[in-house]
């Protein structure tokens, strides 16, 4: 039997106690392959029986790594924010590493001090989604001169070295487009994000598109640039009113916007999808909550999270792997009574 000492049990205690060398039981604790099976079991019992754990801070130490990934996201107070974090931490918790969740309240000043932050905290790695206003990446050049891996999810920007995870926006806005088109609507209005941000401006260029190849002319006026926020739509539908012609179909970039349009214009006594059609983005659970049913895009948010952190752990334990620098995710055009206008 082995008694316990009232102090922290190292390896030494345990190849002490077992007559065998630090380096064997060292090994054996790390599932080392060259161990056998048999002498890893005794090692493993004797280091429990003794009270023995792992100082992974000691480790960490060692080899200069804290275990922690950064996060900055645009706001914390988003079904598809939340859902990418969910993957973000499956990934993380299933490798051993912690997370430090910073948002930028979609302020590129306030995002600064979160990459600042983040960095005299020594995280091993940052995932990162741009805030709306952001116009450089100077902020991140601690980062890029520690060799410090960076991997941008849905907002994102091309810089060297990093890797970015998004689906192909420009091909959804055109599909919706098209739908919209396909039941009938030529005068489309438009609601976006700030055009900086690739999600938004790709988005745009897909509508515009689709408009061009359906020999609709773009009418600048059917654009509207807002925060994305319930009171983008509420200040839309209210420009709607106001107007002569107005449009039979509207392509926001959100759903949170699409159900508050849906709302408005049906308090104005607006018919929805009969006199205009409208149709959002990303497939919340709020877009089948109202009536009618909201047409939206299917936006892979936990996906995206799981994947962009499997992207960073292979940036972390390959430094040198320089292959990927976009990975693009399926979405999927979903079809529902908003749009379904008699065409």
């Amino acid at each position: 039997m082995f008694v316990r000492e009232n102090r922290d049990i190292t390896i030494y205690d345990v190849a002490k106690a077992l007559g065998l060398s630090p380096s064997t039981v060292s090994r054996a604790l790390k599932n080392h392959p060259h161990i056998s099976s048999a002498t890893k079991k005794k090692i493993l019992a004797c280091a429990s029986e003794m009270g023995y754990r792992h100082n992974k801070f000691a480790s960490n130490l060692r080899q200069k790594r804290t275990n922690t990934i950064g996060v900055v996201v645009p706001k914390l107070k988003s079904y598809f924010m939340a859902s990418v974090l969910s993957g973000i931490e499956k990934e993380t918790s299933g490798n051993g590493y912690g997370l430090i969740i910073t948002q930028s309240q979609e302020s590129w000043e306030k995002e600064i001090v979160c990459i600042n932050t983040l960095f005299n905290s020594s995280v091993d790695g940052l995932l990162v989604s741009l805030a709306s206003d952001t116009e450089n990446a100077n902020h991140f050049k601690s980062f890029f001169n520690r060799g410090i891996p960076i991997v941008f999810f849905d907002r994102v920007m091309d810089c060297n070295g990093c890797v970015n995870v998004v689906i192909d926006n420009y091909k959804a806005g055109y599909e919706l487009t098209s739908h919209l088109i396909s039941r009938g609507c030529r005068k489309i209005m438009h609601l976006g994000g700030n055009m900086l941000r690739n999600v938004y401006y790709e988005r745009f260029r897909g509508y515009r598109q689709a408009l061009i190849d359906n020999n609709i002319e773009f009418d600048n006026r059917m654009l509207v640039v807002g925060d994305m926020s319930n009171k983008s739509g509420i200040d839309l539908v209210n420009s709607i009113l106001k107007m002569k012609h107005r449009p039979d179909g509207i392509f926001t970039s959100n759903d949170t916007t699409g159900v508050t349009i849906i709302l408005e214009l049906q308090k104005a006594g607006i018919r929805v999808p009969d006199e205009i059609a409208v149709a959002g983005f990303n497939n919340e659970p709020v877009s089948q909550y109202v009536t009618p049913n909201l047409t939206t895009v299917d936006y892979p948010a936990r996906e995206m999270g799981e994947l962009a952190m499997k992207m960073l752990l292979n940036k972390l334990n390959d430094p040198k792997d320089q292959n990927l620098n976009a990975v693009i995710l399926n979405h999927k055009l979903i079809i529902r009574q908003s749009s379904l206008k008699e065409s």
